[in-house]
């Protein structure tokens, strides 16, 4: 058995570098597809203060570990050598990839609801890269824009239907589990992640929140210190996603004004322009339903 873990996790590594080579940001996952390390965190005396998303510079905060720097990957399953499958993280640059997870649950035909809703709103699955789960499900891997971002959802869009949007990972053809081995569908190897629908991408992305007024705006605080932070610490590959994570978040709670700046002035630290910085944070007010 401990040979064939040691085979499985040298196997994973090679398909995450792989992965890595084509852009693809990875970590790596246990048997039970879940993100193989631990968090640093899981013993700290204040659980429910502001949550780490890597900031502190160390491993197990799941798919903000995600990289494409193989010296990075190959650290991260070093670190975790009992891992044997890999995920790769969506919504990150260059593809700002969407999965649509077609699940097997019994009572439902995620295929049939997936043609259903393409009838429907007039849309059509394009040729992509599809991966075959242990369980006979599929995963569809489309790619969207640059300034939208997908949230994760089950059963959604529709019952057996579940997405994998940003903060959310795929699990990766060649990654072995406890239920058998993911693997990409014979004739999309050779083929790249295609772009989601328009009419689809519309029906994934929630409909913006009206607008809330804040008498007494909050100030910035500790929170808002943590948003700037969090964008700060962005690796490459992950800036422009992780600023308008944090500017969503800054809107939701009544700071997304006050803190424009501060997240700008982060946003150049990590080699965005002024250009880009201000868009995506003007992109995340609209989204949040305010005026940027």
């Amino acid at each position: 058995m401990a040979y064939t873990d040691r085979q499985a996790t040298t196997l994973a590594l090679a398909h995450a570098l792989s992965a890595a080579e084509r852009g693809l940001a990875v970590i790596p996952l246990s048997r039970t597809k879940l993100p193989a390390l631990r968090s640093p965190h899981r013993d700290d005396p204040d659980p429910a203060g502001p949550r780490c998303h890597g900031e502190c510079g160390r491993f197990g905060h799941g798919v903000y570990d995600a990289s494409a720097d193989p010296i990075r990957i190959r650290e991260l399953f070093a670190a975790a050598p009992w891992a044997t499958g890999y995920g790769i993280a969506c919504g990150l640059p260059p593809y700002h990839l969407i999965g649509v997870d077609l699940d097997t649950k019994s009572g439902t035909n995620s295929s049939t609801a997936l043609r259903e809703l393409a009838l429907r709103h007039l849309f059509t699955i394009p040729e992509t890269v599809v991966v075959r789960t242990p369980s006979g499900g599929r995963h569809l891997w489309l790619t969207g824009p640059p300034d939208v971002v997908v949230p994760n959802s089950a059963g959604r869009l529709a019952p057996g239907i579940d997405i994998r949007g940003a903060g959310g990972y795929l699990v990766g053809p060649g990654s072995r589990t406890d239920h058998g081995v993911y693997t990409t569908a014979p004739g999309t190897t050779h083929l790249a992640p295609a772009p989601c629908p328009p009419s689809l991408l519309r029906l994934l992305v929630p409909p913006p929140r009206p607008p809330h007024a804040h008498p007494n705006p909050p100030v910035p605080g500790d929170h808002g210190r943590g948003l700037v932070q969090f964008v700060l610490s962005a690796h490459e590959g992950q800036r422009n996603t992780r600023l308008f994570w944090a500017a969503c978040r800054a809107y939701e709670n009544g700071i997304g004004a006050a803190l424009a700046d501060p997240l700008t002035e982060a946003a150049l630290g990590t080699g965005l322009s002024e250009h880009e910085a201000r868009a995506t944070i003007a992109s995340a007010a609209r989204m949040t339903g305010h005026q940027p």
